[in-house]
């Protein structure tokens, strides 16, 4: 048997599976994995393998050492990378700018290419960079893809892309509306002409990645006409932790009033905003609990959340005229189930009707949870973003 393996890198960790790209989405990873705190004084490396967890902590100094590390306890329980087959390696890379449309067979041009983005993504690309170039050098004689989170969003039209601002200084800067998310959106958009029995160019439809990060999209006839995240992953939904759409002259008040620098009020928007910033938490489950305690400012944070959720999905509508599904994915979206039903409640006389009892299921793959008399249909799809990459790889690669 054949895998792929999937590598994302963050800052100071890395998540890893091992995937069959057949599998159907509903298949778990042949292996799965992550390391963390590296650069930290205390790391830790997590491997799940055929139904067991194990775990090493240790110091991990860098992403070399750490994905050494990893690949080291695969190979103590028969998954390491020269005990199984794999046929091609996808990384996650945040930013593809203008210049990465499609998923890229990585050389060493293809990783310049992605340095000269980091202006774009300075929190994001320079560790998806650091990832492969270590996969590169543990796994040189195996095909490395790179799959671009910004890629779905290529086709956005100029309206919905470029922003209200001098054209030569947007030019200059690479600014403009990219959208994150995409793997996601494009994966969960693709299941749904299946569950509607319709093709994929007749659908109209909203994608609903809520998650720790959170974003939409208009998606007509397969692709991508609108999303809600901008130049940056900032804008758009109230998130766990980020601002989502502010008026920019916050930040001029900020800076000028407060005292803060810029690297303070990047700290605040992206990092101490969002539902946390309301509530003191981001998890949707203590903020549920924080609301049936009486919190009020939990209560404020759910319904600025729900608030801006149903602006957008009102605004989407309209921009796409005719809309055939609504679909929920990620850890919100998957598992919330007040979440879902108060996004759509009262939207009666637009055609979409939530059934109480089917949205009340425990999450179990893809499933519809509206009415059957409901015009447009809503859905529930997990998402998978590794298996998407995986494929994503292993064609590119073939």
């Amino acid at each position: 048997m054949t895998y792929a393996l999937v590598l994302n890198s963050g800052s100071s960790s890395i998540k890893f599976q091992l995937l069959d790209p057949a599998n159907s989405a509903t298949d778990e990873p042949f292996a799965s994995g992550l390391v963390e705190q590296i650069g930290e004084p205390n790391g830790r490396i997590t491997l799940k393998f055929n139904g067991e967890k194990y775990q090493l902590e240790e110091p991990i100094p860098d992403h070399s050492i750490g994905l050494n590390r990893a690949f080291e306890l695969m190979a103590e329980h028969g998954c390491g990378p020269s005990q199984v087959h794999i046929t091609a390696v996808g990384h996650r890379v945040v930013h593809g700018g203008i210049l990465f449309s499609a998923p890229e067979i990585i050389t060493d041009e293809i990783v310049g290419m992605i340095k000269d983005l980091i202006p774009l993504a300075p929190l994001h690309n320079p560790a998806n960079v650091d990832g492969i170039e270590v996969a590169r050098q543990i796994l040189p004689d195996v095909p490395h893809v790179a799959v671009f989170d910004t890629g779905f969003f290529h086709t956005l039209p100029p309206a919905a892309a470029i922003y209200a601002i001098n054209s030569k200084v947007a030019a200059d800067n690479g600014i403009r509306r990219y959208g994150f998310h995409g793997t996601s959106h494009e994966y969960v958009s693709g299941r749904v002409p299946e569950l509607l029995d319709k093709p994929a160019n007749e659908v109209n439809q909203i994608t609903l990645h809520l998650g720790n990060g959170a974003s939409c999209a208009a998606i007509r006839g397969g692709e991508a006409i609108d999303t809600s995240m901008g130049m940056t992953p900032l804008a758009g939904l109230v998130m766990g932790t980020r601002t989502g759409d502010i008026d920019p002259g916050i930040v001029f008040h900020l800076y000028r009033t407060a005292n803060m620098s810029i690297d303070d009020i990047d700290k605040l928007l992206n990092k101490q905003s969002g539902v946390k910033g309301l509530s003191g938490v981001n998890d949707f489950r203590a903020l549920s609990q924080m609301i049936e305690d009486g919190d009020q400012d939990a209560w404020s944070a759910y319904q600025i959340y729900i608030h801006q959720l149903r602006r957008y999905i009102g605004s989407y509508m309209i921009t796409l005229g005719r809309v055939d599904a609504i679909t929920f994915t990620a850890g919100v979206g998957e598992n919330a189930v007040n979440v879902r039903a108060d996004a759509l409640a009262e939207l009666e006389m637009y055609g979409i009707k939530i059934d109480p009892e089917r949205n009340a299921l425990p999450n179990d793959g893809a499933r519809e949870i509206s009415t059957d008399d409901s015009t447009v249909k809503v859905f529930v799809v997990p998402t998978n973003e590794e298996l998407a990459i995986a494929r994503y790889a292993t064609n590119l690669a073939s």
